[in-house]
């Protein structure tokens, strides 16, 4: 048995197992359902909380009456900023790993209210129809402050922009401007203004957030099952809020039913269901409704604003690209929207920019090739408008100008094959059969519209680590705490290893998903399987 973060060894070449169709390993679980997600675990003698959410956007709390609540009989206790266990003092002890600046939500920590649905209270009973129903008996007066803002546009008018700060991991400053951006635009032949507005959007995965701890009786140790993107980053969460050891604080996350983004940070019903099961020594569920699937981060209100010319031939000779995004009044989440025009497209004169606005909303969160999916549309579309306005054909424009370097560090990538894309893209596709003018081509009745857009993404590699243990018989099983948020992670380890080593896919077994396992990054940015794969290779 052995362990190691080294440089992987050159994969075997006599096995087909990588590149060929197989049927995932865990889906027999799944369709079966056996495979237990974080509110599937049948701990003995559970019980449940529900969380109460504020109606309000911005105010505080005057007044909680909790008599009736606690009079049902069955009622275990009712969780508020008045009577909330002790808990880590400092904000730092509540950033995750991928936390953006400032300062974190702090669940149930006092009366003021930041943004609407923010948890309150939580109502702890023997069951959870019980525990939905007190909490509607829950009485809680607020003060509303009228002086509050969720309007993008508005801030914007207001001149309430601020340059995003540096700090979060993965989050890249834009680029530096080159040349006159300005004059260049003004003196090219063919012009393209244009703003694009992407309103805030939310997960929504299919398994709504959830966490079952359940209490081992033993001092402060508990067993956490969370839906999560990254079990060791829960881990180290709960251990600095509550002081507790990794042992103590096991953080198990086998199967996600989906993520996006949204299970990257830790959720507040972790922090909640960890606080009552130790506050009443007892086993604890906290599950979010649907509706409460609304009151964690989102993709953020963004408006942008491209400006971008060309000579006759289709070359750029000015590129100006800025975002305009909300975040929230307690911390600056940022995103890299702009850089990417400048790392698809070649000008020698650009600009671009990146604000905040601050805004009465919860902080909003990664969300699917955050900052990439909203700033690769908007240039995407502005690059078609300004080939069509040139007369140049909208994949030649892309190609003329191609850029081989990154504008971010101005270095040379260190691979971008998006050229052979396009050429093989363009090949498969006859796109040199295509007839340029708009609603010319016609399939019957239909209108066919011939298009192309290019997306991007970096190939980020993170530390992580593997283990693998073999039997005399044959039979290797590897392990690492990285999740499977559906993506076939399960699969994707267990044909590396098969390949790797030789063996058929069914003498290999992949276990994943536990802090007990070793360490792995949370499963974002597209560094899974490259990152926790070479590990498994190496080791």
């Amino acid at each position: 048995m052995s362990q190691t973060i080294a440089t992987p060894p050159t994969i075997r070449l006599d096995s087909d197992v990588i590149g060929r169709p197989v049927s995932r390993t865990e889906g027999a679980a799944k369709v079966s359902g056996t495979a237990k997600y974080a509110a599937e675990y049948n701990v003995p003698n559970l019980w449940y909380g529900y969380i109460v959410s504020s109606p309000i956007a911005k105010g505080k709390i005057t007044k909680i009456d909790a008599a009736a609540v606690l009079a049902l009989p069955g009622v275990k206790q009712v969780f508020s900023h008045e009577n909330v266990p002790s808990m880590a003092w400092f904000d730092r002890s509540y950033k995750d790993d991928v936390a953006p600046g400032g300062s974190p939500l702090r669940p149930l920590h006092d009366a003021e209210i930041k943004y609407s649905q923010q948890p309150v209270a939580l109502v702890v009973a023997e069951t959870f129809e019980l525990a939905r129903y007190a909490a509607s008996l829950l009485r809680i007066e607020y003060a509303v402050d009228e002086d509050f803002n969720t309007d993008l546009d508005k801030a914007r008018a207001a001149g309430k922009g601020f340059d995003a700060p540096k700090g979060k991991t993965g989050f890249l400053p834009p680029p530096k401007p080159k040349g006159d951006a300005e004059k260049a635009f003004k003196a090219a032949p063919h012009q393209v203004e244009a703003a694009y507005t992407h309103h805030a959007q939310h997960h929504n995965p299919m398994e709504m957030f959830a966490t079952t701890v359940e209490w081992l009786g033993d001092g402060k140790k508990l067993k956490i099952y969370d839906k999560t993107q990254g079990a060791p980053n829960v881990q180290q969460y709960i251990s600095k809020i509550f002081g507790l050891s990794k042992d103590e604080a096991r953080v198990i996350s086998k199967y996600t039913g989906g993520g996006f983004g949204s299970g990257l940070r830790p959720q507040y019903q972790v922090l909640l269901a960890v606080m009552a099961s130790l506050e009443l020594e007892h086993s604890v569920r906290v599950s979010m409704t649907r509706p409460q699937m609304f009151s964690m981060g989102h993709r953020p209100h963004t408006i942008q604003d491209l400006k971008l010319a060309s000579d006759d031939q289709g070359h750029l000779q000015s590129l100006q690209h800025s975002a305009f995004a909300e975040t929230s009044q307690f911390e600056d989440e940022t995103e890299t929207v702009v850089n990417w025009s400048g790392i698809l497209y070649k000008s020698e004169n650009s600009k671009f920019a990146y604000e905040l606005a601050k805004l009465d909303v919860n902080t909003p969160a990664d969300m699917r090739a955050p900052g990439a999916a909203t700033g690769s549309f908007a240039i995407e579309c502005a690059v078609d408008e300004l080939a069509y306005k040139a007369g140049v054909d909208p994949l030649e424009f892309r190609l003329l100008n191609y850029t081989y370097s990154d504008p971010t560090e101005d270095k040379p990538f260190s691979s971008k094959r998006l050229i052979d894309c396009y050429h093989e893209g363009a090949a498969r596709f006859g796109w040199d059969q295509r007839n340029p003018e708009p609603r010319s081509t016609r399939e019957g009745n239909l209108l066919v519209g011939w298009g192309m857009a290019t997306g991007c993404w970096d190939a980020s590699m993170q530390k992580t680590a593997a283990k693998a243990s073999i039997t005399a018989g044959g039979k290797l099983t590897v392990s690492s705490a990285t999740n499977d948020i559906g993506t076939g992670t399960y699969t994707i380890m267990t044909q590396i290893a098969a390949q790797t080593l030789g063996l058929p896919m069914a003498d290999v077994t992949a276990v994943l998903g536990d802090t007990t396992l070793p360490a792995a990054p949370v499963q974002g940015g597209s560094w899974t399987a490259a990152s926790t794969g070479s590990a498994v290779q190496a080791v």
